[in-house]
């Protein structure tokens, strides 16, 4: 088994490295269950969500903490990022780019912040501007339901 001598810490700035703390892995599994019960179970959403998956398996692509996808339009309308206060400016420049770029079809991008048990939402055309909602007008649902 292949032990590195350190961390890589240019991947880390690059947006490569993993940043995974408990409670960060937490919020992630709560929402991944609660919104794959009513994908695959209740077949209430029609939107799969995804942890930690590639919006693009063609090319190396962002990867969002969650990503609720359209597997029939192969597309992704809704993106979820997970942090703690010292990230949120960061995830919200992230969340606003991709959208703002139209790559992905992504629509809504929430922001979490689980220290202040915050939400931060941007949507597509939204001009840099953001909402203190966790309520998706995609899917009808209060996310923070799920917490």
């Amino acid at each position: 088994m292949y032990f590195p001598a350190a961390i890589d810490t240019s991947l880390a700035a690059e947006d490569l490295g993993i940043w995974a703390p408990i409670d960060h892995q937490r919020i992630i599994s709560l929402l991944t269950i609660g919104l794959g019960v009513l994908y695959h179970r209740e077949k209430a959403i029609s939107l799969e969500p995804l942890p930690e998956t590639m919006l693009d398996e063609g090319k190396a692509s962002p990867v969002p903490d969650i990503s609720l996808r359209d597997n029939s339009a192969s597309q992704t309308p809704i993106i979820i990022e997970v942090c703690h206060t010292n990230g949120l400016k960061g995830d919200l420049r992230k969340v606003i780019q991709l959208i703002d770029d139209g790559d992905y079809g992504i629509q809504e991008g929430f922001i979490y912040d689980y220290r202040a048990g915050t939400w931060v939402l941007y949507r597509s055309g939204g001009d840099g501007l953001t909402q203190s909602t966790s309520f998706s007008d995609i899917l009808q649902l209060d996310l923070n339901q799920f917490l």
